[in-house]
């Protein structure tokens, strides 16, 4: 088994999709980031990769024996195990995962590229996959509070933790099935669309709506994000946090 050593982890937890796991590039100085003195690493083919990458299902039982108590956290002066953490990569992409003694990988981390380039040149050497894909029949599922890595491409951290708000608004919009309120946010939206807006049904202005704001990002998208989580406590909680954290941003660039 080989090992990296030293390596820089920014968990995200609990999350499903691998898009929202940032790439080194889009770390920010308040996130928690950790050292692990000591990391296995882990080969498997790239559909295995994927889904450890992009779900929170149980990972193979043999992989979990092959990395058990493999891994350390470096405290101080202390080397602290860790139960089930370990680098997947199928050679060309690399995810440090940590199931917190469990069996699905609930914290993620993207790798600094110095390291991920290491973990890319200790698997040259191996000649088969360590681990591979046994359930053939997998096949991620999208909705709209998970959607599809295709609606994400492009954005950046906090287009696509804007995004993700908006989807959160809508979704609650839709099960209000309050046509007037609806009609009032597809008209906000498509503001020439007025006269034929009041002619669908609930169900189907709540589509268009869905449908046009799910393309894409814009200034325009935000705007409309900002006056529907308005009133909302905790989704203004949310919008806030993101504000913040492009403040901080801004000021940690000035200084």
């Amino acid at each position: 088994m080989q090992y990296l050593h030293d390596v820089w982890v920014n968990w995200f937890e609990g999350e499903e999709n691998g898009y929202n796991v940032c790439e080194f590039h889009e770390w920010r100085k308040y996130d928690g980031i950790e050292i692990l003195d000591q990391v296995p690493i882990t080969y498997v083919d790239s559909k295995l990769f994927q889904q450890i990458e992009n779900d929170l299902t149980d990972l193979p039982d043999m992989l979990l024996k092959k990395i058990r108590n493999a891994s350390y956290l470096r405290k101080n002066q202390d080397r602290i195990p860790i139960e089930y953490a370990t680098i997947v990569t199928n050679g060309q992409s690399a995810l440090a995962i940590d199931t917190m003694g469990y069996q699905i990988p609930i914290r993620k981390s993207r790798l600094i590229p110095r390291q991920e380039r290491l973990v890319f040149e200790a698997v040259k050497s191996y000649k088969s996959y360590q681990f591979v894909l046994e359930n053939n029949n997998y096949e991620k599922t999208y909705h709209i509070l998970s959607l599809p890595p295709k609606a994400m491409i492009g954005l950046t951290r906090r287009e696509r933790h804007l995004k993700q708000l908006l989807m959160m608004v809508l979704d609650q919009l839709k099960q209000t099935k309050n046509t007037q309120e609806v009609h009032y946010w597809l008209t906000e939206w498509m503001p020439n669309e007025y006269q034929s807006i009041q002619k669908l049904t609930s169900f189907e202005a709540w589509n268009k709506l869905y449908t046009s704001l799910v393309e894409g990002w814009s200034k325009q998208h935000e705007l409309i994000c900002k006056k529907m989580v308005k009133g909302q406590p905790f989704f203004e909680q949310l919008w806030e946090l993101e504000q913040n954290m492009r403040n901080k941003h801004k000021y940690k660039r000035i200084l």
